[in-house]
């Protein structure tokens, strides 16, 4: 194993993965053929599909699904507690005393470098988030959103002559 690498045993690689150097992956699904930069964190029961790419300093967290052919640009990050605590009642915070939720990135869209994509949130096949953006709510298929908070600009569809949807 590479110095440089941190792989848990419980991590699933599919074929042709390419991994950069030091990263953190553990619990985690990594789909065929995808690539994922330097400094890029993956927690345990985050899947990610095939053909993506995961770029640099990036931190996807435990309840993320990212769809086949997504892109996610560098500084990424993904949110899953809509109200994080260090302590209840006095007492530091366990697994127990909260639960995952869940994001989902679908087939082919692309998140901008230092994005933000906070939890219950899907972002919709083809769309794209703007870079710095902080995306708070559901984002359209083929939506172009950017902002904070994220809003939406426009359509693939106007992007490549087509009317508005």
């Amino acid at each position: 194993m590479n110095t440089y690498q941190c792989v848990g045993p419980d991590v699933t690689l599919g074929m042709g993965v390419k991994l950069s150097k030091f990263i953190n992956l553990y619990g985690c699904e990594i789909g065929d053929e995808t690539k994922i930069g330097a400094f890029v964190e993956i927690q345990k029961n985050a899947k990610v599909g095939k053909r993506c790419k995961i770029s640099s300093h990036t931190f996807v967290c435990e309840g993320v699904t990212i769809e086949d052919e997504v892109f996610i640009g560098h500084g990424v990050t993904f949110i899953n507690d809509s109200y994080p605590r260090a302590a209840t009642d006095g007492q530091l915070q366990t697994e127990a005393d909260w639960r995952v939720e869940a994001t989902l990135i679908q087939k082919g869209a692309s998140i901008g470098s230092g994005a933000t994509i906070l939890s219950n949130v899907k972002v919709g096949e083809n769309a794209i988030v703007g870079a710095g953006s902080v995306v708070t709510r559901d984002v359209p298929a083929n939506a172009i959103v950017a902002g904070n908070p994220a809003r939406q600009l426009r359509t693939m569809a106007a992007v490549c002559g087509a009317a508005n949807e």
